[in-house]
């Protein structure tokens, strides 16, 4: 299908998993296939709009479906890691083009139809004449979704920082700290207000059902993993979700863990961990 890694991000961001963009693309697919075919259909124009309207409603459909089961989902839920390649070059555009975890955190607590116009325009640049046509809503009301948009995210909106050396260089001190049990070290990497996300969805490692807040908190919950049982055969590898630096661990091969972590622009200590060790997550990173 054209255009499928601009459909493929776009999805993405609305939804932040990446089995239910697949499926949503494979609806899209389809449904263009259907229109295609039928001998009567008036011809598509403009391909790529009719694509990205499509995908933006079952999007939004499936979005709505996705907000009635977190109900039920345990403990703080979290978008699925999508990681940067080794080539960043060959990158491919869903992965550039894919927002941070924590802005992906902040979307979580907008409504459907403000971030799929949040998405369409300040990521993707289309106009609001044209969110309008593909949500069939005034280009009043699309601008009126993306006012209340943007300024709940600027009120929640992290200001972090991404350096690529800097940023290894912290996750691998964070997790020599954490491991080794160095309170010390850890202290010293941990912001004063650093936040700890652990995602587990009932079926993975997790310390907290809720986010944890503060640095002595933080320490805590960290050092208590530290002294726990670990995995055997436990080996790192450090790469980036959209930007932001992380960890892979793996324990006898599989993956145990990704850690993301943000840092603030001044200090570079640890200002935000997300642990995501739910097995549907994480279990095709390789």
């Amino acid at each position: 299908m054209d255009h499928r890694e601009l459909l493929f991000s776009i999805v993405y961001n609305m939804l932040g998993t990446v089995a239910d963009t697949e499926d949503v693309l494979q609806e899209t697919w389809l449904a263009w296939s259907t229109r295609h075919r039928a001998t009567d259909a008036t011809p598509v124009q403009n391909p790529r709009a009719y694509l990205v309207r499509v995908c933006t409603n079952l999007a939004i459909a499936r979005r709505s479906a996705m907000r009635r089961s977190r109900e039920t989902y345990v403990g703080p839920w979290l978008p699925e890691p999508l990681l940067a390649t080794a080539d960043t070059a060959a990158d491919t555009v869903e992965r550039k083009e894919s927002l941070t975890m924590a802005m992906l955190v902040v979307l979580e607590t907008l409504s459907p139809l403000e971030r799929v116009v949040f998405v369409l325009h300040d990521v993707f640049g289309f106009a609001h004449g044209e969110i309008a046509e593909m949500l069939d809503r005034s280009p009043a009301a699309v601008r009126q979704l993306a006012v209340r948009a943007r300024r709940h995210i600027r009120a929640r909106r992290p200001h972090t920082t991404s350096r690529p050396n800097i940023g290894t260089e912290v996750a691998e001190r964070l997790m020599a700290a954490t491991l080794g049990g160095d309170l010390t070290a850890l202290l010293e990497a941990l912001a004063p207000e650093v936040t700890l996300w652990t995602d587990s969805g009932g079926r993975g490692v997790a310390k907290s059902l809720e986010p944890v807040h503060g640095r002595d908190r933080v320490a805590a919950v960290l050092m208590a993993i530290a002294a726990d049982p670990r995995p055997t055969r436990l080996s790192i590898d450090y790469r980036y979700v959209a930007g932001d630096p992380c960890a892979l661990i793996f324990s006898e091969g599989r993956p145990f863990a990704v850690v993301v972590i943000e840092l603030a622009p001044e200090t570079n200590q640890v200002t935000a961990i997300y642990s995501i060790t739910n097995p549907d997550k994480i279990s095709e990173i390789r």
